[in-house]
C-alpha cells in the first residue's frame, strides 16, 4: 500500500516522543542511576528507557514499521534507544527530517558486550562450546562423594548450588571444598552460589503418633502379593547387611539362637496373626521374610514353636514415633496457628461430622497481621488449595478449595503460598544472618530466597559490607507474586551491587503467579532482565524426569531448549544428574546457533538443502 510523506513523518513523531519519554523516565530515576554500580550505570538507564517503551501499546506502529520493510522494535530490550533511532534513521530516508542529536547510552555492539562482560563476571567465563552456563543444585550425599562431583564437573557443570535451606555449617564446607579441589584438579572454573534461606512461608511440627511401623510386602496393581517385605531383625544400631524394607530392633541373645528356616509368630496391632520366615543369619542380626501387610509397635511379642531354642519369647524394641500427616480433603476446614502447637489432624464424632478440625501452625507468625479474609492460601507447592474464611489475631481459618479426590497429605515443613498478601517482610531473617557469616567466606555468589521488596536487598548490601563481603555477588530469586510486581525496582536496587543477577524460581512462581500465567510472567523477567543487562538463571524442573528416573519427556526437551534464552539453567540432582548435564548441553550448544534471546540467528538450515529425492 502506498504511503506519503505525511504518514513517514506522523511514524517519525510517535517515535520521537517515545524517545522522550523515555529519557523523561531516565531523569525522573536519576538519583537511583547514580546509587547504581558503575559497570551498571549504562544499563540502569537503558532498562528505565525499556519500562517507558513498554508503557505504551506499539502494535499499530509495529505494523506500520513491519509494512515499510522496517525494524519492528520487538527486539529493543538491550538498546532501546539505539534501536529508536535507527528505525527513526531509515524513516527520514522517506521524508525529511533533522537528525535527533539525543545521547544513546547504549549501543547494539555495547549491549551484547555488557551482557557478555556482566554474565562473565557473576557466572565466570563462557565454556568452549556454549554460552549458556549450566548449574546445578547439590544435595546432602555430595558432601561425601568427591568423585561424582568430579564427574559432574567434567560432564558440564559450571556453578554449584548449595542450599542453606537445608543440612548445616559442616555439610556446606564439604561440598565447598569438594568443588574448589576438583576445579584445581580439573583445572576447569565453577563458581558457588549459596542460597540464603528468606522467609519462606512453612508448616510448624504436627503431633507425633503412636511408635508404630508398618511393614508391607510388594503388591501389583490388582493387590496380589509379588515379593515378601524383607524385615532386618538386629540389636538397636545395627544396619542390615543388604537394602531391607523395615528393621525391628530385638535382643541380640535371642535373636543368637534361630536359625535359617525358623518361623516367628505374633499378633499385630489390630489382631490380626502374622509369622516372619527367617531366610538368612548373619553375626549381628537375620534377614526374615513377610506375606502380608503388618502393623508393629514397640513391645509387640514374638514367638517362635521350636525345641531347640532357650527362650521362644522376645518384645520388639523401642521404635521411633510416627508422624502422619494431616489428610486435607475439598471443604474441608484447616485452622493456621501463630502460636507454635503441634498440628493434629480433624475429630469427628460417631456420625462423621467434624467435631474439631485439623490445625497447624505456620513458621512466620508475623504475616497473620497482613492477611485479608477472601484471600487464596496454598499449601505443599499448590498441591492443596484454599481459602482464608476467618482472621483472628491468633489464627486463620481456611476452607479447602482444592485437594486430590482421595485427599492431600500435608506434612511438617511445608510450603505456605499467600499469592494476593503483601507480607511486609523488610529484613532479613536472623537463620540468614547466621548463615551469611558462613556464605560471605566461601561462596561467589550470594542467593536472597523468597525476596519480596528494595528494603530485603537492602538489608543484604548492607550485612555483606558489615562483613567486609563487598565484592560479593548477589542474585535475586523471584519466586512470589509480590516480588514479581516490584521486578523494575528490585533491579534497580540489586545493581548497586557487581556483579549481580537474577533467578526465575518456576516452583514457587508458578504457585504464586498461577500455572496459567507462568510462561507469560517468566517472559516479561527475561525482558526486563535483557534491558538491565542482567544475568539470568533459567531454575526448577528442568530435564526433572531425565535427572530423577532417566529418561527425559517430551516437554522437558522443549523446555531446555527454550531455556538456552537464558544465561545459565539450573538442574536439580537425582540418580541420573550427569546424563542430565550432558544432554543440556548438547541442546544448548545446538540451539545456540539458532537463537539468542529473543533474535533469531538465521544460520543455515539441514532441512533446507534441497536433494532431488530417489523413487
Amino acid at each position: 500500500m502506498p504511503h506519503n510523506e505525511e504518514h513517514y513523518k506522523a511514524l517519525i513523531a510517535q517515535l520521537d516522543q517515545l524517545h522522550q519519554q523515555a529519557l523523561e523516565l531516565e531523569q525522573k530515576f536519576e538519583p537511583l542511576i547514580e546509587k547504581a554500580h558503575p559497570n551498571f550505570r549504562n544499563s540502569a538507564r537503558n532498562l528505565l528507557h525499556y519500562l517507558a517503551l513498554r508503557q505504551h501499546d506499539i502494535r499499530e506502529l509495529q505494523e506500520s514499521l513491519a509494512q515499510l520493510g522496517l525494524s519492528s522494535l520487538g527486539r529493543a530490550e538491550a538498546h532501546v534507544l539505539t534501536s529508536l533511532e535507527a528505525v527513526r534513521h531509515q524513516l527520514c530516508h522517506l521524508a525529511d527530517c533533522a537528525p535527533n542529536g539525543k545521547p544513546l547510552p547504549v549501543s547494539f555492539s555495547e549491549s551484547q558486550a555488557l551482557l557478555a562482560s556482566h554474565t562473565q563476571d557473576l557466572l565466570g567465563p563462557a565454556p568452549g562450546s556454549r554460552s549458556t552456563r549450566i548449574m546445578v543444585t547439590f544435595s546432602s550425599d555430595l558432601a561425601d562423594d568427591y568423585e561424582l562431583v568430579c564427574r559432574l564437573m567434567k560432564a558440564g557443570m559450571n556453578c554449584a548450588r548449595i542450599n542453606c535451606a537445608h543440612d548445616h555449617p559442616e555439610v556446606w564446607l564439604q561440598m565447598v571444598q569438594h568443588v574448589q579441589r576438583a576445579s584445581r584438579e580439573l583445572n576447569l572454573p565453577c563458581k558457588i552460589l549459596m542460597d540464603l534461606m528468606g522467609p519462606k512461608l512453612r508448616t510448624g511440627p504436627l503431633q507425633p503418633g503412636p511408635a508404630l511401623l508398618v511393614i508391607r510386602p510388594v503388591q501389583n496393581e490388582l493387590g496380589q502379593v509379588t515379593a515378601p517385605a524383607k524385615v532386618w531383625l538386629a540389636p538397636a544400631g545395627i544396619t542390615p547387611p543388604v537394602q531391607a524394607d523395615a528393621t525391628l530392633p530385638l535382643e541380640a541373645d535371642w535373636l543368637a539362637q534361630l536359625q535359617q528356616g525358623d518361623t516367628l509368630y505374633f499378633t499385630d496391632t489390630r489382631g490380626r496373626r502374622r509369622q516372619l520366615s527367617v531366610v538368612h543369619k548373619e553375626a549381628n542380626g537375620v534377614m526374615a521374610h513377610l506375606l502380608k501387610t503388618s502393623y508393629i509397635t514397640t513391645g509387640t511379642q514374638l514367638k517362635v514353636k521350636t525345641d531347640t531354642v532357650a527362650s521362644r519369647k522376645a518384645a520388639v524394641g523401642e521404635l521411633p514415633a510416627a508422624t502422619p500427616p494431616l489428610l486435607l480433603r475439598k471443604d474441608h476446614f484447616l485452622v493456621l496457628t501463630k502460636a507454635p502447637i503441634p498440628g493434629e489432624p480433624a475429630r469427628f464424632d460417631a456420625q462423621g461430622h467434624v467435631v474439631q478440625p485439623a490445625h497447624i501452625s505456620c513458621t512466620l507468625p508475623e504475616v497473620f497481621a497482613h492477611v485479608k479474609a477472601g484471600q487464596p492460601i496454598l499449601f505443599n507447592d499448590g498441591k492443596i488449595e484454599g481459602k482464608v474464611l476467618q482472621v483472628s489475631p491468633d489464627q486463620l481459618l481456611v476452607q479447602i478449595t482444592y485437594a486430590s479426590d482421595a485427599g492431600s497429605k500435608l506434612r511438617a515443613d511445608n510450603g505456605i503460598n499467600l499469592p494476593e498478601t503483601e507480607l511486609h517482610l523488610h529484613g532479613l531473617t536472623e537463620k540468614d544472618k547466621e548463615d551469611l557469616r558462613f556464605v560471605a567466606k566461601h561462596a561467589d555468589i550470594v542467593g536472597l530466597s523468597f525476596v519480596n521488596n528494595t528494603a530485603m536487598v537492602e538489608a543484604l548490601q548492607q550485612e555483606l559490607r558489615q562483613l567486609g563481603a563487598t565484592n560479593a555477588a548477589i542474585m535475586l530469586k523471584i519466586e512470589t507474586q509480590e516480588a514479581f510486581r516490584n521486578l523494575p525496582h528490585l533491579l534497580l536496587a540489586v545493581m548497586r551491587s557487581y556483579p549481580a543477577g537474577i533467578m526465575i524460581a518456576r516452583g514457587d512462581l508458578a504457585v504464586e503467579c498461577g500455572w496459567q500465567r507462568l510462561a507469560e510472567v517468566q517472559e516479561e523477567i527475561l525482558w526486563l532482565c535483557e534491558a538491565a543487562h542482567l544475568p539470568v538463571v533459567w531454575a526448577t524442573q528442568v530435564l526433572e524426569t531425565l535427572a530423577k528416573k532417566g529418561r527425559p519427556s517430551r516437554a522437558e526437551i522443549t523446555d531446555a531448549a527454550m531455556a538456552q534464552r537464558a544465561d545459565c539453567v539450573m538442574l536439580n540432582k537425582g540418580p541420573y544428574i550427569v546424563q542430565a548435564i550432558q544432554l543440556l548441553d548438547d541442546i544448548l550448544t545446538r540451539m545456540q546457533a539458532h537463537q539468542h534471546k529473543k533474535t533469531s540467528m538465521l544460520g543455515s538450515l539441514h532441512i533446507s538443502d534441497m536433494q532431488e529425492q530417489t523413487e
